[in-house]
């Protein structure tokens, strides 16, 4: 899952005219909480929420809910509260009472992310129907999305969204612009087998139109391509097409699926094999900054846990997972409850206790970090309710022109704390 934290740091880094994330958007380097501003009790963790609120808090009530949590009715309710009139979510709003406007910088991944959330805790179908209408109208004639509204789509952005589509009862195939659905636009973004990175996903093409691979956008694009969102079944569940059963990260299965009857199983099995392959090597992902030297990236083997369970590769979940308990302890304490939420989700994926992770119980590490939940059954998965197709009419503004324009103006540092990632070496 994805986690889909690296969108917005690449799109703008695309606007900037560089080729990586600048080095303050390392896992290591998120923005504190200022000590002379409070931020909403509801809220979960204790930074700065300006560039991730939103996501936060969606995966932090998702993960709950995933292990059979309730959440504080207060926090279920800012999210809420942080939903324009459009139907969009922006990162974070200050004052949920003020009317968004023009300046309000929505973008899809939020909006997204708040639709698995919402759609998974049921009773938000007002909400959910609004934001999928939204996510519908910003759609790009590739079939795929983008950070933004209207910017380059993107594997991490389409993903996100066709988790956001299935969570809300729609088919993703379905929703097409201009003859082309969200599988086109990742198919097109699949790295051809015969170049360097075979298999892999790629975050957007280059200037020159050519696909390099990106481990985190691979994680996305795995998922994003099976249809399926941030919560994955438990290992051992592999769905009809899925990695496993053609041998993704295994032996005799994991060529490089190509030709002309190229599907977005082939391309899912293509960026599991990929990841086996990379985490075959160490069992942890790397990413690096200009001039430093390549560091573990522990949110990004998390999420590669969860594509590879999600393609049905079990065997090639156990060596990460077991790294991820062994050492993201630290990590997870410092990144907060979007961290805590994607180890839940891998463990979850993969088939092992998040209350028992490493010795650590992720459930009660991600509750201190936001408003005492209503109740808890001790990691027992409580079933969604059954997702219900809306109407989905327009709800198309053009905010996100501005949107576009301010994330390349403003702090480009300290953009999203909690979801940095950067391309993988």
């Amino acid at each position: 899952m994805i986690v889909r934290r690296s969108a917005a740091v690449l799109a703008v880094t695309a606007l900037i005219g560089g080729a990586t994330a600048p080095a303050a958007l390392a896992d290591d380097a998120s923005p504190s909480a200022s000590p002379s501003r409070a931020f909403p009790s509801a809220l979960y963790g204790s930074t700065d929420p300006t560039y991730d609120g939103v996501w936060r808090q969606s995966l932090a009530l998702l993960a709950q809910h995933t292990v059979g949590v309730r959440p504080a009715a207060k926090a279920v309710n800012w999210l809420t509260g942080q939903q324009c009139a459009s139907g969009a979510f922006a990162p974070y709003r200050a004052d949920a009472n003020e009317k968004c406007d023009a300046k309000t910088m929505v973008d899809t991944n939020s909006t997204a992310a708040a639709v698995q959330a919402l759609a998974a805790l049921g009773g938000h179908d007002a909400e959910v129907g609004q934001a999928v209408r939204w996510l519908k109208d910003v759609q790009n004639k590739d079939g795929g999305w983008g950070y933004t509204a209207g910017g380059a789509s993107d594997t991490n952005s389409t993903s996100v969204v066709i988790g956001a589509l299935a969570a809300a009862g729609d088919e993703p195939k379905e929703q097409t612009k201009g003859e082309k659905s969200p599988y086109d636009a990742l198919l097109a973004l699949s790295v051809p087998c015969d170049e360097t990175g075979g298999g892999a996903f790629a975050f957007q093409p280059d200037k020159k139109g050519a696909l390099a691979a990106n481990a985190d956008a691979t994680a996305a694009g795995v998922v994003g391509s099976l249809g399926k969102g941030f919560v994955i079944e438990a290992a051992g569940k592999a769905s009809k097409g899925s990695a496993e059963s053609k041998g993704s990260g295994d032996s005799k299965g994991s060529a490089c699926a190509s030709g002309d009857s190229f599907a977005p199983a082939d391309a899912a099995h293509n960026g599991a094999s990929y990841l086996a392959a990379t985490l075959a090597k160490t069992p942890y992902l790397k990413s690096a900054m200009p001039g430093a030297k390549p560091q573990p990236d522990y949110g990004n083997t998390a999420d590669a846990v969860v594509a590879l369970a999600a393609a049905g590769s079990t065997s090639a979940t156990a060596r990460p997972l077991a790294w991820l308990e062994k050492n993201s302890g630290v990590w997870a304490a410092k990144a907060g409850p979007a961290a805590y939420a994607q180890l839940i989700f891998a463990a979850r994926a993969a088939g092992a206790q998040p209350r028992d992770f490493g010795g650590v119980d992720l459930v009660e590490k991600l509750g201190a970090t936001g408003p005492a939940a209503q109740k808890s059954s001790r990691d027992s998965a409580t079933p969604a309710p059954d997702a219900k197709r809306v109407d989905h009419k327009s709800a198309f503004n053009v905010w996100w022109l501005v949107g576009v324009c301010l994330v390349a103006g403003i702090g480009i540092g300290f953009l999203l704390s909690r979801r940095n990632k950067r391309q993988q070496l």
